[in-house]
């Protein structure tokens, strides 16, 4: 399928989503499943690639370049993310960080047999700390990007996008 097919989703569109809403900063452990948004990131000059060791930082730094005026955005898997908790809690919400989560949704399945328990409690989590989230699976669903950084500004709290195609979409 092609960077932009119809069914999948894009590097390209997401990052698309990423800029025309003003992101400034991309906090995020470099890992390999992000490899063509992180090639296309690196090279768009209005984005600054923030990279944690661990993802629990994520939300300090975040929480950090959004007080000092900047929009940062955290690019994060869900196992990372459900590590990283009580960081989420005291920095994101607690603060009142409007910032968002773009959450590689591992395990996921829309065929409704998951056999990854990470995706068993990715919404679940998502629930107890009471953060509104987008299900993004295909470029036809990029504009819930805009949708959750428009709420995360709106309600000064974390929104979250759970991108559903992170093993192919990522890297086309």
């Amino acid at each position: 399928m092609s960077q932009s097919g119809s069914t999948g989703l894009s590097a390209n569109t997401i990052l698309a989503q990423i800029t025309k809403n003003g992101v400034t900063h991309v906090v995020w452990l470099p890992d390999s499943e992000t490899n063509w948004l992180y090639v296309l990131m690196k090279a768009e000059p209005s984005l600054r690639l923030v990279p944690v060791s661990n993802e629990a930082l994520a939300f300090s730094a975040a929480a950090g370049l959004s007080f000092g005026g900047r929009v940062p955005l955290i690019l994060i898997q869900n196992t990372g993310m459900m590590d990283s908790g009580n960081s989420l809690r005291g920095w994101a919400i607690d603060l009142s960080i409007p910032v968002v989560l773009m959450v590689g949704y591992r395990g996921w399945t829309r065929h409704g047999v998951t056999r990854d328990s990470a995706a068993v409690y990715t919404e679940r989590f998502l629930n107890a700390f009471g953060i509104n989230y987008y299900l993004v699976e295909s470029d036809a669903d990029a504009g819930r990007i805009s949708l959750a950084i428009d709420e995360a500004r709106r309600t000064a709290r974390p929104v979250a996008t759970l991108i559903a195609d992170e093993y192919h979409g990522f890297n086309r």
